[in-house]
């Protein structure tokens, strides 16, 4: 790829632009002239974002990984730690019930979607299976984005750039739906992020979720905000408290937006811009599985007893999952059945309601 200047690698069909990493750049532009594309990979996956604190995959680990069956053998190989622990388990966590229940308020429609920080990719996988086509994600992280490419969202448009720098993206020309999960707190220069965000949607939709309270102590990193900081950024948004975003989704009730003198005392907060909220019905409640869709028994169960991926996972999830997932289960082979099926019988929506049956990738 050539931008007039400087030749920028593709690999996997994903452009990396990332800023300020010249020699990486070249490095992979040599293998990519040189007819070895793996070689380039190899290169990119090996780089991570400045808050990375984790020990670096080993050569040959990451030459394995290009050949990973499935996703949680390719983020073991990646060396990823905690941070693929939240990608293989992200379908079971409060705050992914959180962004499904906020996606359901304030839903795309028809609008192009560009997701932010979009990691493996989860939120445009389920943008996709529910027939949004024009979906793009950008990251910062190549190897993120290399997990989405490989087992989560093959179909989705993907980009490795800095947010905090200037975005490589023409706006669509017409209104978009951008959003940011779980990401915007680690982010520097926030007001620079939410202006191109609100330049690039174009009277369209700006969603910012599950942004950390600084006010409220708990195991975050990053660079949190209070909630009058919060909403300073998006001047006129709604607000929500997280946990009753995640109270919403399991059941089946509207978020009610919130002041930011109510928000004080919440952990997390998702900030709205963009027209009101259309009416809830049908296929575009994100909280529920799509029709037909196979179901399988979430993997955080071993013989039917709920086991955390983690520590780290238990203390910042853990207590707000045991609200919707049990200590123990048992499926039996008829209801596994409908469950692989596809068939929704009431038994199946109320397990798929609470976590208990997932819509994983198929390689996952």
């Amino acid at each position: 790829m050539f931008d007039g200047e400087r030749h920028w690698p593709v690999v996997a069909g994903i452009p990396w632009l990332r800023a300020n990493r010249d020699d990486l750049r070249r490095r992979a532009v040599r293998h990519i002239e040189g007819g070895d594309p793996d070689s380039a990979a190899l290169v990119l996956l090996a780089d991570a974002d400045d808050w990375w604190d984790g020990p670096a995959p080993s050569p040959g680990d990451l030459r394995a990984a290009l050949g990973a069956a499935t996703l949680r053998e390719a983020v073991t190989l990646l060396g990823m730690g905690r941070v693929g622990a939240y990608f293989l388990h992200r379908w079971s966590d409060p705050t992914w019930l959180a962004v499904l229940a906020l996606t359901t308020r304030h839903s795309p429609a028809r609008l192009p979607v560009l997701e932010l920080a979009c990691g493996a990719g989860h939120l445009l996988r389920e943008l996709r299976l529910r027939g949004h086509r024009d979906v793009t994600g950008i990251d910062v992280v190549f190897a993120k984005l290399w997990l989405a490419r490989r087992f989560v969202v093959p179909g989705a448009r993907l980009v490795c750039a800095d947010a905090t720098a200037p975005w490589p993206l023409r706006p669509p020309g017409r209104p978009a739906y951008v959003a940011c999960h779980d990401a915007l707190y680690f982010l520097p220069r926030k007001e620079e992020v939410v202006r191109r965000a609100l330049a690039y949607a174009g009277g369209g939709g700006v969603v910012l979720g599950h942004c950390h309270n600084s006010l409220v102590d708990g195991p975050v990193s990053g660079l949190p905000l209070d909630p009058p900081g919060w909403r300073a950024l998006l001047p006129g948004a709604l607000c929500y408290d997280d946990a009753e975003l995640t109270r919403s989704a399991l059941e089946g009730t509207p978020p009610r937006p919130r002041g930011a003198g109510e928000l004080s005392g919440c952990a997390a907060m998702a900030l709205v811009s963009g027209p009101p909220p259309p009416s809830v019905s049908g296929p575009l409640r994100y909280e529920r599985p799509v029709p037909g869709r196979a179901l399988r028994p979430n993997p955080l169960y071993h013989d039917g007893l709920l086991r955390w991926p983690g520590e780290r996972w238990r203390d910042e999830y853990g207590p707000a999952a045991r609200a919707y997932l049990p200590e123990r289960v048992d499926l039996g082979r008829a209801l596994l059945a409908d469950a692989r099926s596809g068939r929704l019988t009431p038994r199946v929506a109320e397990l798929a309601r609470r976590r208990v049956l997932l819509d994983l990738p198929e390689r996952w």
